[in-house]
């Protein structure tokens, strides 16, 4: 007979409270038969394990093991609210486990006595312990709390409104559901890109560079963004000079061209075009030594 089978047998939810016999079928179960219980099924057993623990004296093993079994036998009540959080898969195994010791907390806080069943405990103890996990550990980037907080509203009403529509909801859809703006709802869309904050190293593929990393994506400032007023100053000036003058400077200084070359080509010795060279830059300094605006850039 499968262990769930035997553990309904055994220990109905309608059982008589304390049925020892019960607790020690459930204490001996394999976790993978708790997991297979249904929601009915873990709420009984959950709530005869707790009175059972509200009996036994802390620090006994008879207390530890019931106590083990209580967590066990939640571990799907925890999921199914870090599930609420989003879908974040790289962080899942750390909100659980965080999510985890905020069940263990409940468990030892749940007084039986007070009439309160233990899922409508237990799940804002679990919760605010998610939270605080989101709010003081996980952020790559400092954001303040109220847009961490509203990070989150907006992700779970996402999720929730997405589960209804059968598609993703709009920012004005959120913002009906959680009674903000979309302003708001953008605002805490934007929070949650500081949530996790990827190395400079981390590689990145382009079509064009496929062994790059994201620091060698960020742009560096150009060295020559200082020249760009000189540049506009001094290009209309070069448009004064006579057709060959412009040529000599396109040569030398755009076409690399050497003095001897630019001779040959204009027929001239290397000696004519170096005073002809002299000549054009002493005029274009004059110019621009005249033009306050530039005259920073002198020597440049």
């Amino acid at each position: 007979m499968p262990a769930t089978a035997r553990l309904v047998r055994t220990a109905r939810p309608d059982a008589p409270t304390g049925d020892d016999e019960s607790a020690e079928t459930l204490l001996s179960t394999e976790p993978e038969a708790m997991r297979r219980m249904n929601r009915t099924e873990v709420r009984a057993h959950t709530d005869r394990m707790l009175r059972r623990l509200a009996r036994l004296d802390e620090g006994t093993d008879e207390y530890s093991r019931t106590r083990a079994t209580l967590i066990e036998l939640n571990t799907g009540l925890v999921r199914h609210i870090v599930r609420g959080f989003g879908r974040r898969p790289e962080t899942f195994e750390d909100v659980y486990q965080t999510g985890v010791v905020g069940l263990i907390k409940a468990i030892d806080r749940y007084d039986p006595e007070r009439g309160v069943e233990f899922v409508a405990f237990a799940t804002p103890t679990i919760t605010g312990e998610i939270k605080r996990f989101f709010r003081d550990t996980s952020w790559g980037v400092h954001v303040s709390r109220g847009r961490q907080e509203l990070f989150l509203a907006v992700v779970k009403a996402g999720d929730r409104l997405q589960a209804e529509l059968g598609r993703d909801a709009t920012a004005e859809e959120i913002a009906a559901h959680l009674g903000v703006t979309p302003e708001e709802v953008g605002e805490g869309r934007d929070a949650g890109r500081a949530f996790l904050v990827d190395s400079l190293d981390a590689p990145t593929a382009t079509e064009d560079r496929q062994a790059a990393t994201r620091g060698d994506m960020i742009g560096a400032e150009d060295p020559e963004l200082d020249l760009v007023d000189f540049r506009a100053s001094i290009t209309p000036l070069i448009r004064t000079l006579s057709e060959r003058e412009q040529l000599i400077l396109r040569w030398r200084f755009w076409d690399d061209l050497t003095q001897r070359q630019i001779g040959d080509r204009l027929g001239l010795s290397q000696m004519h075009i170096s005073r002809l060279l002299t000549g054009i830059l002493v005029r274009l300094r004059e110019h621009l030594e005249a033009d306050p605006a530039v005259s920073g850039h002198e020597g440049d």
